[in-house]
């Protein structure tokens, strides 16, 4: 696939136009480790989530019924169309604004001002930017619009984890190594492997890691090459 946002764009159009989302490998009907990473964070009532590759994915819906607002961005429309709705926190009168913002774009350029948001999640995006260029890219953006103290989950192929996926390669990573990618801004607060078993009966290793902003802004020097 050639390193163009337009051929990205099209490669993950063109997987969910030729799949149904709960038949793609990385579908989970609810995402319960990355929920229980998030809850060890503590989001405040009202803060602002970011879900990068929110794809269909139920999470977004989740956090809202939370209290937590969130924008959920991906790269294909046809994946935030069949993503759950969400509602209002304990079913409550309709919001001022939506608790669930769905944006079609990437990672490297979110349509949020500086140090706005509470919570950065990411479930199988990071493992894709395998170009130290594109990784550098993601991680200013991400420190661009988190808060200091805010918080960040993410979750990439364990170590043992496939070299690719939808035709695509990946990077795969243990807690130390995405840690250093982070740089020492972000402090671990905890990591587990989980096996995700596919639609398709595979199994698969991934990484689910949490972080939390402690540290003053700056980039780590040389990790993003690493």
């Amino acid at each position: 696939m050639k390193d163009d946002p337009l051929a990205r764009r099209e490669h993950w159009r063109g997987v969910y136009r030729a799949r149904t989302p709960d038949s793609v490998s990385w579908y989970q009907p609810r995402l319960r480790t990355s929920l229980e990473l998030i809850a060890e964070l503590s989001p405040a009532t009202g803060a602002l989530a970011v879900d990068v590759g929110a794809g269909a994915s139920s999470l977004p819906a989740d956090l809202a019924a939370q209290g937590v607002r969130v924008v959920a961005v991906d790269l294909a429309l046809e994946a935030l169309r069949h993503a759950p709705p969400a509602a209002a926190p304990g079913g409550g009168a309709a919001l001022s604004r939506p608790p669930v913002l769905r944006v079609v774009g990437d990672a490297t350029a979110m349509p949020l001002g500086a140090g706005v948001a509470a919570l950065w999640h990411d479930r199988a995006v990071f493992h894709f930017l395998v170009r130290a260029a594109d990784r550098r890219r993601y991680l200013a953006e991400m420190r661009r619009v988190l808060a200091p103290g805010a918080g960040v989950v993410m979750a990439t192929f364990g170590p043992r984890g496939p070299r690719r996926c939808s035709g695509l390669p990946v990077r795969r990573y243990d807690a130390d190594a995405l840690a250093a990618q982070l740089g020492p801004e972000f402090t671990p607060v905890g990591a587990r492997i989980e096996l995700h078993r596919t639609p398709a009966g595979r199994t698969q290793q991934f990484l689910f890691a949490a972080f939390r902003r402690t540290g003053h802004p700056r980039a780590p020097a040389g990790s993003a090459g690493a």
